[in-house]
């Protein structure tokens, strides 16, 4: 009795998939693979900046090249700019990538300038200005379906810009400088896919740029001298990305 009918439920059932082929009814979707942030992709980033310059004169150089002179700068600022990588997704959801990135605006600030040995009068205002942060980075992260959380850290470079402007002993002096400064960066951030090939992404980063001898010129007089700068920079970002093969 069992055997009777469990032959004619099978009958039955080929029966009705027959029928199904004969109206043409598409078979069933497969399963979607998984997520996968495997892949290359390039965008654009705005963010703002801020940090610390510290100007240490010990040759006179912003007073009349005879005295000591030293500031401590706040500074402060925005960058546009734009990025371009790639990641591998491992089956273990871990995720490795290299990404480059460059950014052009303006951090920076003034402050005045103590000089010892000056007289009534005197007075100095030193001015520093970034135009430019770059950086080649490796990044390392989780990914959880569509959400990557990651850090990252590498080489990074920065275009500087300064004016010293004063008098000193009723002598007037204007020192610019201009450098190009090599350092390092860290950092990490969280980057979600919102659709489609569209991800979006909130990023800090550090730049740390060390002390470094910087040449002041004074176009007016030919005078020349050096100062010593220490630098850092703290950069919050949110980046937009294109992803040409993202998804499944």
């Amino acid at each position: 009795m069992k055997a009777t009918l469990l032959g004619g439920a099978a009958a039955t059932l080929l029966s009705v998939s027959a029928f199904g082929a004969d109206l043409g009814l598409p078979p069933a979707a497969a399963p979607l693979p998984p997520f996968s942030w495997t892949g290359c992709y390039g965008g654009g980033q705005v963010g703002g900046g801020f940090g610390q310059k510290d100007l240490t004169d010990t040759v006179g150089t912003f007073a009349g090249f005879s005295g000591f002179a030293s500031a401590n700068l706040n500074i402060s600022g925005y960058m546009l700019g734009a990025q371009i990588g790639c990641d591998y997704q491992f089956a273990s959801n871990w995720v490795i990538g290299i990404e480059g990135a460059a950014a052009g605006g303006n951090i920076g600030g003034n402050t005045a300038v103590v000089q010892p040995g000056a007289i009534a009068g005197d007075s100095a205002t030193f001015k520093e200005t970034t135009d430019f942060l770059t950086s080649t980075t490796a990044r390392i992260g989780f990914a959880w379906d569509h959400w990557l959380l990651y850090a990252k850290g590498g080489g990074a470079w920065a275009g500087d810009r300064y004016s010293a402007i004063g008098v000193f002993q009723g002598t007037p002096y204007d020192l610019e400088g201009l450098e190009t400064r090599l350092g390092w960066t860290a950092g990490g951030g969280i980057e979600w896919a919102l659709w489609q090939s569209w991800s979006v992404k909130l990023e800090y980063d550090y730049y740390g740029f060390g002390s470094r001898s910087v040449t002041f010129i004074d176009p007016n007089t030919g005078n020349t001298g050096p100062a010593n700068i220490k630098q850092n920079i703290q950069v919050i970002m949110l980046g937009l990305n294109f992803h040409p093969s993202f998804g499944p």
